[in-house]
Parts: structure tokens; sequence; C-alpha cells
């Protein structure tokens, strides 16, 4: 699979930023390398995004366990130990064969983050994906947090679902700092990272949120997926409690007169976990590179 599809591409055109593309996309590659797997090894959450074989919407899961639990097992093979739980919207999509997913480990202690796309296949203590697109990304937008503790108490309480938002969840989302956003296209799925001060993602109505599209690395690879795909996940997490919030839908690109871009996504489906992630992180040091949310 090449590093990117038409989708990306008319994006990249539009942008003006198709030779930048093509020097950022240099650095992709199939193999997970020594350092990148040293990192792997440190991290406790992984977030992965797919679409639920049986009902086709794109969600975004965490997935968490002691530093190790994810690995490389080979020169392009991570392989996880564990899961998420059977009511996750995920289950189905991580227990089967063959599944596009899109995987992000951030580390908000070193403001680091990488991504490793490819197809799943089940193991007997979790699952492995063969890896296709292998990449780091710059710690533009990403709040560092020193240091987390894990909670081995914490369990997960009885979700809440829904097909709109709440007012409490639009509070939620409107003073979030990071959220995951999950796209897929043809061959393939990603999961990536956004992030800004607080109010960066602006709840316009129960059934709709919008974030403006910073400048970034010119890949434009989960906007080019929703060019080609407008199914989209998007996992809000709350840093201290460990609650999640995780969003489906459809979403697609606004672009204004004077260049810059607004990503505008239609929910159709809503799950609140509370107590969701076992971990407690220290607060944010916001990024020196977030614009003002009315900037």
């Amino acid at each position: 699979m090449g590093v990117y599809h038409e989708g990306s591409r008319a994006l990249q055109d539009r942008a003006g930023v198709r030779e930048t593309a093509d020097h950022v996309g240099r650095a992709v590659g199939q193999g997970i390398k020594s350092v990148a797997a040293a990192f792997l090894e440190l991290q406790p959450l992984l977030v992965v995004g797919a679409a639920d074989p049986e009902t086709g919407r794109v969600w975004a899961s965490p997935l968490t366990g002691p530093p190790g639990f994810v690995r490389a097992t080979g020169p392009d093979r991570m392989s996880v130990r564990g899961g998420v739980p059977p009511a996750d919207p995920l289950a189905r999509a991580l227990t089967g064969e063959g599944a596009y997913v899109g995987t992000i480990a951030l580390d908000p202690r070193t403001r680091r983050r990488m991504r490793l796309n490819g197809q799943l296949r089940s193991t007997p203590r979790g699952f492995s994906v063969r890896a296709e697109q292998v990449f780091a990304n710059c710690p533009k937008y990403i709040q560092r947090r020193q240091s987390y503790e894990v909670l081995p108490g914490r369990r997960p309480r009885p979700s809440r679902r829904g097909d709109e938002l709440t007012c409490a969840q639009a509070e939620f989302i409107a003073s979030s700092d990071t959220f995951f956003l999950a796209t897929v296209h043809g061959d393939g799925a990603d999961a990536s990272h956004r992030g800004g001060n607080p109010g960066f993602v602006r709840v316009d109505s129960p059934r709709e949120l919008s974030w403006p599209d910073y400048p970034g690395n010119a890949m434009f690879l989960s906007l080019g997926n929703l060019a080609s795909d407008p199914r989209a996940g998007a996992l809000f997490l709350d840093w201290t409690s460990g609650t999640t919030l995780q969003l489906t839908g459809e979403a697609r690109t606004e672009f204004g007169a004077d260049g810059e871009r607004r990503v505008r996504m239609t929910v159709t489906g809503t799950i609140e976990t509370p107590s969701a992630v076992p971990l407690r992180w220290s607060p944010p040091e916001y990024s020196p590179a977030n614009p003002s949310p009315t900037g």
C-alpha cells in the first residue's frame, strides 16, 4: 500500500503542500525500527481505530496495560496483550481476522507519538497487527503530562449509550484539550491525535461538533480518508477520572475563504463509560504551539 491515496493527494494539492508531503512521506515505512520498538514498550495506553464489521460504524477505543503490553514481535509486527471489554464497539473488529486498524501510541510525558496502521490477526493472548505504515509525528499540539499513576481498584462502570450528546457530554468536549480521531478508507484505517487549548472543539448542536484543522505535517491522512469515506470515530478521555466518551458518525472538511480548514462531525452514536481507563495523569502543560481557540 502506498503512503497516500487520492483523497490525501487532493487535499495536499488544494493546500499546495504536495512536495512537503512527499518529503514527509519518505519517513513512513513498514518496518518497526529499534527506537520505535523501545517507545512502544514504555506505553501504558494505545488507541485503536477501526470499523465495526457488522454495523460499519467507525470508532476509536482505548487499550491499557502495564508497559510492555504493546511490543514489537517482529520487524513488521506489533503484538498487543489483552484487548477491549466485550461491550466495546470495536470488540468484534479486534477479535476477528484481517480487519484494517489504525493505532496511535501517545506519550504525554515526552510529547511523542507513534502511529502504526495495518491488518489485524487474533492471537491467544490478544491480537497482533502486521504493519503497513509506521511513522512518528512532531510534538505539535500535544499537552505535556509529566507523570501518571495506575489505580488498580478503578473499574469501568456501566456505559451510557445514545444517539446525541447530552449537556454534560457537550461540556466535557468543550473542556477537552485532546481527542483521538479514527478514519478509514478502502484498504486501511488510521488513528490520529488532535490537540489544542480547551475550547478548540466546539459543540454546535447535540448532534454536531467541529474543530479547526491546525497546520501539521502536510500528510492529510485523516482528512484524506474523510474525503474518500466520511465515516469517523472520536475518543475523548478524561485524563484524571478515566472516563471515556466515544463518538461515531460522519465528518467532512470545510474550507474557508482565508484557506483555513474546519472539520465538522455529525454524531450518530455515543458511548460514555465512567472510570474506563485505570490511569490518572498529572495536570497538563499546554503545548506552546496551541493557537487560541478563537484565534
